[in-house]
């Protein structure tokens, strides 16, 4: 009696701690920060044990505020701009008085507390400055401008990385005008170009060039490169680009600030070319990185093992020796998930076993009686074709372009299923890039390369029927 009360006790507590839960999986946290239209707040996923920063918004003031808009396209920018060094956006969710956004926690906090306490030293600013000036190729790489950079939206994390936030003044390029300029002023006063403050039209990648380089500034300096208590003064200065470097500043790196603080957009250095210049390469490195079930995993981290090489690196090996290595990664190759009745209505309506390749959209599969290992293989040598880059993890094959586009390179998942012992489904999803590449690469190169592997079984199944030996002992001869 007492032991059924104990666990009725127990379920009521467990209930109740489920409603108390943000959405059945978020425990709300501190108030980290708040403005006009939302709240931030610490939470932590109480599955995963990871902390998470939620953004709070309130629907009613959107919706008074005429805002729908803008947080759509915040939301469309966010999960476009995946990077490093920018804040990164896992799921957006939504009740009937509230949307929330759960976003990566950056423990560090804004770097513009950091230079409150002074000046940085040169080594620390540059490495800032790179992560910055990387995030922001980034972003122009794919049509998004952020349009508000400052020490007050750039964060650190516990690893002293930065991470560019608050995208919320963004634009993407689908908002230029004919003359093939923005319009819109925004920023903030001290860190915002002349063309912004002349109201007549601006290049945004240059607006985001000339805030990089008032930020490089502050980072070195410890103070504005253009400041006055009075707005007006303050942008007569920014107009004329007049400002004075300390004596502390070496002539490499006035020189590159000269070129980042040119008044006129035309001449102003661009990023391929801060990305040459002397006092920003030194110690530079290019990130390789992709993600992975919402987690980063950057390329230079990974071990050299069995899931992360790619197909092209058994070719420094002998022939006798890639067949050896070979064997021992099928051996190794753990067994398909198996689909179910449920499986396989979720699938599309349309979906028959009899197809080879049903396509749908964004996504296609196909279904073969080929071993898991050779479907493996296939996957490589296509990728190999067209030099993308291939990531395994068990009955996972992540296929990467190299060619980069306004929505990034373009990045295919396929995933093997088992049907039965001997069929399996290969599922294959557009998960980054342009749609159109990724029709034209199905079509080029995956569905025929795909169709061979099938071909490749029939006619290998054929021959070993054929050579299997015939027992006529229980037909009848010719006598009898």
């Amino acid at each position: 009696m007492a032991a059924t009360a104990a666990a009725a006790g127990s379920s009521v507590a467990k209930k109740d701690r489920n409603q108390s839960l943000l959405l059945g999986r978020y425990e709300i946290g501190k108030l980290l920060g708040h403005g006009t239209f939302a709240k931030v707040y610490h939470a932590r996923n109480v599955k995963t044990g990871d902390s998470v920063a939620i953004k709070v918004l309130d629907k009613e003031k959107i919706l008074k505020g005429g805002l729908v808009a803008h947080i759509k396209r915040e939301v469309a920018i966010l999960r476009r701009v995946r990077h490093p060094n920018i804040v990164q956006l896992f799921e957006v969710m939504a009740t009937k008085s509230k949307i929330y956004f759960v976003m990566e926690y950056v423990r560090g906090g804004e770097l513009f507390n950091k230079v409150a306490k002074g000046r940085l030293r040169e080594d620390v600013a540059r490495k800032y400055f790179q992560q910055l000036i990387s995030a922001v190729a980034f972003c122009h790489a794919r049509g998004v401008y952020h349009r508000d950079l400052k020490p007050e939206n750039l964060l650190l994390d516990e690893n002293g990385n930065l991470k560019v936030s608050d995208f919320g003044l963004s634009a993407v390029s689908d908002q230029i005008r004919q003359d093939g300029l923005f319009h819109t002023f925004c920023g903030t006063p001290a860190y915002v170009a002349p063309e912004v403050l002349a109201r007549k039209g601006y290049d945004a990648a240059k607006v985001d060039i000339w805030s990089c380089g008032v930020i490089l500034f502050v980072l070195m300096a410890g103070y504005l490169p253009f400041n006055d208590r009075n707005v007006m003064a303050m942008y007569k200065k920014i107009y004329k680009g007049e400002f004075r470097c300390p004596r502390w500043f070496s002539p490499e790196l006035i020189k590159l600030l000269t070129r980042l603080l040119d008044t006129n957009p035309d001449t102003r250095i661009t990023i391929p070319e801060i990305m040459e210049n002397r006092w920003f390469k030194k110690g530079f490195k290019h990130i390789k990185f992709y993600f992975e079930d919402d987690k980063l995993c950057k390329v230079e981290d990974q071990e050299q093992d069995d899931d992360t090489e790619s197909c092209s690196d058994q070719s420094a090996m002998s022939e006798s020796d890639a067949e050896v290595e070979t064997r021992r990664r099928v051996a190794s190759l753990p067994r398909p998930a198996s689909l179910n009745a449920f499986d396989l209505i979720s699938f599309s309506p349309g979906f028959d076993l009899s197809g080879l390749f049903e396509e749908g959209g964004e996504g296609a599969r196909f279904v073969s009686g080929a071993p898991v290992s050779k479907i493996i293989s296939k996957l490589e040598e296509i990728a190999k074709l067209v030099s993308f880059t291939v990531r395994k993890k068990d009955c996972r094959v992540s296929l990467e372009g190299s060619r980069e586009g306004e929505k990034g390179p373009l990045t295919i998942a396929a995933e093997i299923f088992e049907l039965t012992p001997s069929l399996v489904v290969v599922e294959v999803k557009k998960k980054g890039g342009d749609r159109g590449e990724y029709e034209e690469f199905c079509q080029r190169e995956l569905k025929p390369g795909l169709e061979n592997l099938m071909q490749e079984e029939s006619e290998s199944a054929a021959a070993a029927a054929a050579e299997l030996p015939v027992d006529v002992s229980h037909l009848p001869s010719d006598t009898e």
